[in-house]
């Protein structure tokens, strides 16, 4: 998608962090807006800055985890702007421990979010986007911790290796249709994640269930900690590109070596 001016993005996750910076980023580039978030405050405050800066753009509150809430952030964006190009599945939480310390409802909490999140994204707006026979491209925002385990990342770590797989068989299904897929997968970035507990809810543990991972552990995953900008400015490439992966931390490319090298040396067993 090499002329973005005048095309439609929709953005989950879009009041804050990465889904923020992207809309700015998108908006710059002409595209007219369909921001999501589950929170009403900060998402009325982000489509309120941007429209002050020029952009067309709307905001729909919407809890990713419901089908029905994304069919209805679906029905709204064609119903407003007729039409959806890139479609950003970009909301997520995080909970941080081992996996023998994780309850049945941190594994219900992360899925419903950062796994099905994205599904339900594909569900409602893909077959519309290729109905509409205009192309387009989807993102999903997977992480590191979807390339490589990551100590104390486990239920973390297993939704988005579904979101990386989910983001490759999009590539591979969807060409024929004109539509691109990337996944983002960052090490750490100058987000809200961390503070993710505060819109759990009470049926999933509420934010008193927020567990932390020790500083040694999270020195060991961290890297360097890049601002949202730069991010989102490498998510407009690929989707100008068409590049699947988007990694984004230099220091993340040696851990994924060693885990191919290891499957890899395998076949020699």
């Amino acid at each position: 998608m090499k002329d973005l001016a005048g095309k439609v993005a929709v953005i989950t996750g879009g009041a804050s962090g990465i889904g923020l910076a992207t809309a700015q980023a998108l908006a710059k580039e002409g595209m007219r807006l369909v921001l999501a978030d589950i929170e009403q405050g900060a998402l009325d405050q982000a489509a309120h800055d941007l429209s002050k800066a020029g952009a067309e753009v709307i905001g729909i509150k919407t809890d990713v985890g419901e089908l029905s809430q994304v069919q209805k952030l679906a029905d709204h964006t064609f119903n407003h702007f007729g039409a959806a190009h890139v479609l950003f599945n970009n909301a997520g939480v995080a909970v941080f421990g081992p996996v023998q310390d994780m309850s049945h409802a941190d594994w219900e909490w992360i899925m419903k979010v950062d796994l099905w999140g994205p599904i339900h994204g594909v569900e409602a707006f893909l077959p519309r986007m290729i109905a509409q026979k205009q192309g387009g491209h989807i993102v999903n925002t997977a992480s590191f911790a979807g390339l490589v385990a990551n100590q104390g990342l486990s239920v973390y770590c297993v939704a988005k290796y579904g979101v990386v797989a989910l983001s490759e068989c999009l590539a591979k299904d969807l060409r024929e249709h004109d539509i691109g897929s990337s996944v983002l997968c960052p090490m750490v970035v100058d987000t809200n994640i961390n503070d993710s507990a505060r819109n759990r809810p009470a049926e999933f543990g509420g934010p008193e269930r927020d567990l932390d991972v020790s500083d040694e552990q999270a020195e060991k995953m961290r890297g360097r900690v890049l601002p949202v900008q730069g991010v989102a400015a490498k998510v407009v490439k690929a989707i100008k590109h068409n590049e699947l992966y988007i990694v984004t931390h230099d220091e993340s490319r040696e851990f994924i070596r060693r885990r191919f090298d290891r499957i890899d040396k395998s076949f020699d067993l």
